[in-house]
């Protein structure tokens, strides 16, 4: 049996489609998924393509193809109880003064649960930890993060070229011929974020701020 295709995800991502129509087109090649933390340090140990957060941190831009795939959400995740809990959503302006604890662990979300600051993270990543002792409300004028297929220019193959008409949505007829130019696409710049301009939202209340729970406020 020929060794696996082994294929990298950072947490909050399922790649379940992709492996189907792997499965259907190559059943003789297995294909293994593995979860991964640094996309990066995956790559140099081996594994052949990633899905990432983009931009990738300790890789150059210039060794690395990119496939732009979808924006993730952001989320305010904190404990039952949080002022933001009666509200369909919260802006940056309502999270000023909160304590941010870093990180998506359940280290993490067991400070948030007990009511020690908040965490913030793609809602992707929040609906993968399962925990119901916190709650999370997306941000509505946050960044969005995006995900990417990602894997080096010093890489390729076959099996790669294979992967990438799947990921594209190309038929088992078609040909690899385009191949070349999917992996051409130039990985993001990594860019100071831009200012933002506050814009109102009619008709929506916002979170009371820090230490104001016990006020009585109509929404």
């Amino acid at each position: 049996m020929p060794d696996p295709f082994v294929i990298g995800v950072v947490a909050g991502v399922t790649p379940d489609r992709w492996v189907r129509v792997w499965h259907e087109r190559l059943p003789e090649v297995p294909l293994r998924i593995e979860p991964v933390d640094d996309p990066a340090a995956a790559l140099r140990d081996g594994v052949a393509m990633v899905f990432a957060r983009l931009p990738v941190a300790g890789i150059a831009d210039n060794d690395l193809h990119v496939i732009r795939l979808w924006e993730e959400t952001p989320v305010v995740v904190a404990a039952k109880g949080h002022p933001a809990q009666v509200f369909d959503t919260v802006t940056e302006a309502d999270l000023a003064g909160e304590e941010v604890r870093p990180g998506w662990g359940d280290d993490v979300l067991d400070l948030v649960a007990a009511g020690h600051g908040i965490a913030r993270m793609p809602q992707s990543v929040f609906r993968a930890t399962g925990r119901r002792d916190v709650i999370a409300r997306p941000v509505s004028d946050a960044e969005p993060t995006r995900i990417g297929l990602v894997w080096l220019r010093s890489a390729g193959g076959e099996l790669v070229d294979e992967f990438i008409g799947i990921v594209r949505g190309r038929t088992a007829n078609s040909s690899r011929g385009d191949a070349a130019a999917a992996e051409s696409e130039p990985a993001p710049k990594r860019q100071p974020p831009k200012p933002r301009q506050k814009q109102a939202q009619p008709g929506r209340t916002r979170a009371p701020r820090p230490g104001t729970v016990g006020r009585p406020r109509k929404r």
